[in-house]
């Protein structure tokens, strides 16, 4: 698709879409997933369009909000006209791992769009990089989701400096895009502490265990105030997530789902004995 065809379909999705867009976190997990068939979370997200997960009408364009992009001063927008570099953010996996490529459109539109709606909710001055491309916390997933790498897509950055509420309410910022046809991503991992992985047949952890249970039964109960603050409230927060960065994409695709919107847990498995890849989809209250 190209730039030109690309924002006549961001265009259409606009005019036609008559229901607001789910907004979802996705537990990438390892950068193997691009991959290893192993991996059971690859089967979910190849089923991802053939489920019509996401409905079905495919989006006019994705906003990713990655843990692999972190700019600490100030939110960034990647605005990339023409097609998106495929990004090897990772050392020393297997040699065809930097073969693959996602060569999917930019979506410059939305980027500039993205920026505004932060601008005039106050979380300027939002920064624009004109020659970043996609990173494996967005090309891996979108790889298996998206194959035909034909839809426009965009990112934003996180900010580890700051906390839980501040990237919700930088979600909520964003909320209108899911009435313009836009899908919003979050993709990091549900937990995330790399010095702790074990084998794949290793029983899971009580650390991780008991801290991915308090995440699934918090969103599912809707005490999100609890999760913008899990560093205070979830058990075993610190060793969960050791640095925010993999954590924070959920609560910007729970802030642009709104208040009261509605959590479903899509995917639940595990790899290296912690990783868990959890994944939830996020409803707007109607």
């Amino acid at each position: 698709m190209g730039q030109h065809q690309a924002k006549a379909h961001l265009a259409e999705c606009r005019h036609h879409s008559r229901i607001a867009m789910d907004t979802f976190f996705l537990s990438h997990g390892a950068v193997t997933l691009s991959v290893d068939e192993t991996i059971p979370a690859r089967a979910f997200y190849k089923s991802w369009l053939p489920a019509a997960v996401a409905g079905k009408q495919a989006p006019g364009a994705i906003l990713v909000v990655s843990a692999h992009w972190d700019t600490a001063a100030t939110p960034t927008v990647n605005v990339v006209h023409g097609t998106n570099d495929t990004i090897y953010d990772f050392h020393g996996f297997p040699e065809a791992m930097y073969k693959l490529k996602y060569p999917a459109p930019g979506a410059p539109d939305v980027a500039e769009r993205t920026k505004k709606l932060l601008e005039d909710a106050g979380f300027g001055p939002v920064s624009e990089d004109h020659g970043r491309g996609l990173d494996h916390g967005a090309w891996v997933p979108l790889m298996l989701m998206y194959p035909a790498a034909d839809i426009p897509v965009c990112q934003l950055s996180v900010q580890s400096d700051r906390d839980g509420t501040y990237h919700y309410n930088l979600g909520k910022a964003l909320a209108p895009l899911r009435d313009e046809g836009v899908l919003v991503i979050g993709t990091g991992t549900a937990t995330h502490n790399l010095s702790k992985m074990g084998p794949h047949d290793a029983p899971v952890p009580r650390w991780a265990s008991e801290f991915d249970t308090w995440l699934k039964d918090s969103l599912l109960d809707g005490r999100y105030e609890d999760v913008k603050q899990y560093e205070e409230k979830a058990p075993y927060a610190k060793v969960a997530h050791p640095t925010p960065d993999h954590f924070y994409p959920l609560h910007v695709a729970l802030g642009a789902a709104g208040d009261e919107s509605r959590v479903e847990l899509i995917h639940h498995s595990w790899t290296n004995a912690s990783i868990s890849y959890a994944s939830f989809r996020f409803t707007a209250k109607n």
